[in-house]
């Protein structure tokens, strides 16, 4: 992967958050390209139970600044970074007080989905691609995780297609058993339709289950992975019929191998 640039767009990051199966490998996998002479930014939300001081996260004025329309209204885009002690990474995390300044992550005190996760999410998605022009930065590769950042796809290909700075870059996006009970907010197609994405590539979000959010992903998306040992059958079938590049489930411990080879062969080839 040496001087390859991948982009990492993930919901949750370690050290950041607390270690799951996502955030674990939203840092492992950069860890190893970093590692093999790889260039790597890292995307995540600036959740308000991220701890800004202990980890250092600091503004970027530079990039901050603009306003993103979302459902016809503006919100303000604000850009922090800190670097991951010792592995000399940097994460850039997207923010918006409306958006994340709450002290939780996706979900109440209840366990019960923010109403506005939907728009969270689509924040999020044109967050990062905003931020990424203002660095012009073209990744070779944009590796997508979590639910909360799966409209990334559908975004860089609909809304932002004629970008060039995207022209060569592939997505791919890892599959997890991370999901939400219910649906998130049913009005969330109108928003996305509010960009001028057609109402046919995102019939599916007339439900917008987990389930579905990812087909979404999956069909805007230039290679998949398996992320957990086991994903809902539903998730199993519509990969197997997608007809894109599918790399199986590989543990923490066996991975770095079979991402390589499939970065590289199979992603770039």
């Amino acid at each position: 992967m040496k001087d390859k640039r991948i982009l990492y767009v993930s919901s949750e990051v370690v050290p950041y958050l607390p270690e799951t199966e996502i955030s674990s490998m939203s840092f492992e996998a950069p860890r190893l390209v970093n590692q093999q002479g790889g260039q790597i930014r890292i995307f995540m939300p600036r959740y308000g139970n991220i701890n800004e001081r202990r980890h250092q996260l600091h503004e970027v004025i530079r990039l901050s600044g603009i306003n993103l329309v979302i459902n016809d209204l503006d919100m303000p885009l604000i850009i922090k970074v800190a670097s991951i002690p010792k592995e000399r990474i940097q994460v850039y995390f997207i923010d918006n007080d409306e958006y994340f300044k709450r002290k939780a992550t996706l979900t109440d005190e209840d366990g019960k989905l923010f109403s506005d996760n939907d728009e969270r999410a689509i924040f999020f998605a044109k967050g990062v691609i905003e931020t990424v022009k203002k660095l012009n930065w073209a990744p070779d590769i944009i590796h997508v995780h979590g639910w909360l950042a799966s409209l990334l796809p559908i975004y860089l290909k609909e809304y932002y297609k004629n970008e060039p700075l995207f022209n060569e870059s592939k997505i791919v996006t890892s599959i997890y058993n991370q999901s939400f009970e219910n649906t998130l907010n049913k009005d969330m197609v109108k928003k996305i339709e509010f960009d001028n994405i057609s109402g046919d590539a995102i019939k599916t979000l007339k439900e917008p289950t987990y389930n579905n959010l990812m087909k979404v992903a999956i069909d805007y998306s230039d290679a998949l992975i398996v992320g957990s040992e086991n994903i809902p059958d539903d998730l199993s079938n519509y990969l197997k019929t997608s007809g894109k590049p599918v790399l199986e489930y590989k543990s923490k411990d066996e991975f770095g191998e079979a991402y390589t080879t499939f970065f590289n062969n199979t992603v770039l080839g």
